[in-house]
């Protein structure tokens, strides 16, 4: 493990959030949550019927104690998910799908991080990333002043000859398809901030293209360039540049032919891709042939974390995702409080 790795881990261990895990009927999800709670990486409840995680825990082989059940069947629980939704989407949302959400553990457990009940909610094992965003975005909302919901992975790349290992942050790979300018600036400025809490370092951010400072003209770049200069203007107190190719980002030598006056240039540890497709075909290509390590996604921009998993994930998958999500709700806490 790197050493920005394990200190995010200390990070989560010195503050133990209040995590929710929302499959209780799915093996991985007990694992993981039995292994959190025995590594005091956050306190630990599951949301769903007790007599389903009983059974799961029991074919596991697992007594999984110190994890709280929270009952999904409970009257109250049901009674105040109904309620939320009810303020939330208000007559949008007929009442037999009210009635349908206000059972779905999914949705309970991101009422109860709307209502301050829990820190960190991780689901997405069973379900898809659109059902964990829609309970996300109805009742969670996004951050004051943030508009864009993105995402980013945690890139562990091995050392390659005399390169060390390093971390890198890749965005944003899962969530947002086709950017415009404006999201794109959101992307950079919400995976600077997570970068900086999470590593406790600083970020030197690379909006990424296939044109280095103007060697190439296209619309395409020309949208990369008004991202740069809205997140600039947004946050004048940041390391932003591009256009960047990704060798210019990450090279010194070739930073030094093709943009010698950038503090960004070679030196890049968050990479802000141009699309879905680029992002997500790239932190693939790079955990696959480069064999690094790949965590996340982790989702950003929410009022309150929620975080999606792959429905192909291991155990230590949700292991690493709920870790790193409450660490970054750590790191924000402290931020707050040092303001």
């Amino acid at each position: 493990m790197s050493a920005i790795l394990d200190r995010i881990r200390k990070t989560a261990r010195s503050s133990p959030q209040r995590l929710l895990l929302a499959e209780g009927g799915d093996e991985r999800v007990l694992r993981a949550a039995d292994r959190i709670r025995r590594e005091g990486l956050a306190q630990v409840t599951v949301v769903g019927s007790p007599a389903v995680v009983r059974e799961t825990a029991r074919k596991a082989d697992l007594s999984p104690g110190g994890v709280t059940v929270r009952d999904a069947e409970a009257t109250d629980a049901v009674a105040a998910c109904d309620a939320a939704l009810r303020e939330t989407r208000g007559e949008r949302l007929a009442g037999p799908d009210r009635e349908r959400y206000a059972r779905d553990p999914l949705f309970q457990g991101a009422t109860m991080i709307r209502r301050g009940e829990a820190d960190v909610m991780v689901a997405g094992a069973t379900r898809t990333t659109a059902d964990v965003l829609r309970a996300a975005l109805w009742l969670v909302g996004t951050a004051p002043g943030v508009k864009t919901v993105s995402s980013f992975f945690v890139m562990e790349v091995p050392a390659l000859g005399s390169q060390p290992e390093r971390v890198l942050f890749f965005a944003d790979c899962a969530v947002m398809p086709d950017p415009d300018p404006s999201q794109l600036a959101d992307i950079a400025i919400s995976t600077a901030d997570s970068y900086e809490r999470l590593t406790r370092g600083v970020p030197h951010v690379a909006f990424l293209s296939f044109s280095t400072r103007g060697s190439a003209e296209h619309p395409r770049v020309d949208r990369v360039r008004e991202a740069l200069a809205i997140a600039r203007g947004r946050r004048p107190d940041r390391h932003f540049d591009g256009e960047l190719q990704a060798d210019a980002a990450l090279v010194p030598s070739v930073a030094e032919r093709k943009a010698p006056d950038s503090v960004v240039a070679g030196h890049a540890n968050v990479l802000v891709f141009p699309d879905l497709d680029s992002g997500n075909i790239g932190y693939k290509l790079v955990q696959r042939l480069a064999g690094a390590g790949a965590y996340g996604p982790i989702i950003q921009g929410l009022a309150r974390p929620v975080n999606d998993l792959s429905r192909g994930c291991s155990a230590e998958d949700i292991v690493e995702v709920a870790t790193l999500a409450c660490a970054l709700r750590a790191g924000a806490d402290a931020a707050a409080g040092a303001v």
